[in-house]
């Protein structure tokens, strides 16, 4: 039985996607940027998207959706920048409180950076958690790694799950998988050969190792790339050049190190090939270097469909 769904910050679908593969149908999505919005349309012609600011979308229609879910701003918390918390006017975690307080979703699963669960950080997550609990829930943040759910890059994630307490106790956070992930070698080595180059088996065996966290950038910056200094050093340490994306895989006598193309990036996130992203280079993978990795959304997804099926159960044999 599909279970419906809101998806907030939406961006290039990468949560979304994964929640809908976990068995829920998004009734209404929310994104402000146009770019982002685009990418949703042209995969999902049938999802209800709404380009625009949270702070005027209400989710009140919605009242009874089982799922309330989505990737909030990271800026606020990430360690690139300022880490202010509820001081940076990028904080939408109220936001998020006030649409939970709305639509009143039997779950809530929000996901941020690593940093949110610095110390500087450990009155806020407790405010969210007791916000949440005056509402109902049972709430939780972990800290999950994208490499143990298949996805050939580290990405370590928080995810924040809150349910009623009806469902709560039969909540359990996935386990990670048993086999290793893909090197990148072995993930993108068919893109890199595509255009018949020479290099890439060789290319293949240098890269054996998972990758380096993909970030998404800033507007702040010209154009696309696979991140700071130190970033670009773990890139070229498995034969990647991370000082920009290229346009197309390399040529058959191509020498060098090469540069990833918006396709290969977007299978190191973990979508898959048929998810187009709309945009020139640089919106594009700004999208798929900002989104949340499909596997790792539809696991946690998959945890929640069943705590809120087993409480069903569980309900109607009380009853």
């Amino acid at each position: 039985m599909a279970l419906t769904s809101i998806e907030i910050c939406a961006g290039a679908g990468g949560q979304a996607l994964g929640l809908e593969q976990a068995g829920f149908d998004h009734v209404s999505l929310v994104e402000l940027e146009a770019a982002a919005c685009q990418t949703l349309r042209i995969n999902r012609k049938h999802w209800h998207i709404t380009e625009g600011d949270l702070h005027h979308y209400s989710a009140e229609k919605w009242k009874g959706v089982e799922l309330l879910a989505g990737g909030v701003p990271c800026p606020p918390f990430s360690k690139a920048g300022k880490q202010l918390g509820s001081e940076d006017d990028r904080d939408l975690f109220p936001e998020a409180i006030r649409l939970v307080s709305e639509c009143k979703p039997q779950a809530v699963m929000l996901e941020n950076v690593r940093g949110l669960l610095d110390s500087v950080f450990d009155e806020y997550r407790a405010k969210i958690i007791s916000d949440l609990k005056k509402l109902g829930y049972i709430a939780e943040w972990r800290l999950l790694n994208a490499s143990d759910f298949g996805v050939p890059q580290l990405r370590p994630r928080v995810v924040f799950v809150a349910l009623k307490k009806s469902a709560a106790e039969y909540f359990n956070w996935p386990s990670a998988l048993a086999s290793p992930p893909p090197t990148v070698g072995e993930a993108l080595f068919d893109l890199m050969a595509a255009n018949g180059w020479r290099g890439a088996g060789q290319w293949r065996e240098r890269a054996c190792d998972i990758a380096p966290t993909l970030v998404g950038g800033s507007k702040k910056h010209g154009g696309p790339d696979l991140g700071p200094t130190r970033a670009k050093k773990a890139w070229a340490s498995i034969g990647v050049d991370g000082m920009g994306i290229a346009s197309a895989p390399p040529e058959k006598d191509f020498v060098g190190m090469p540069r990833l193309t918006v396709r290969m990036t977007a299978r190191i996130q973990g979508f898959p090939d048929h998810w187009q992203f709309s945009g020139k280079k640089t919106a594009a993978y700004r999208q798929v270097g900002n989104a949340f990795p499909p596997p790792v959304a539809r696991m946690v997804g998959m945890q929640i469909n069943a705590a809120l099926q087993a409480a069903s159960k569980s309900r109607l044999k009380r009853a």
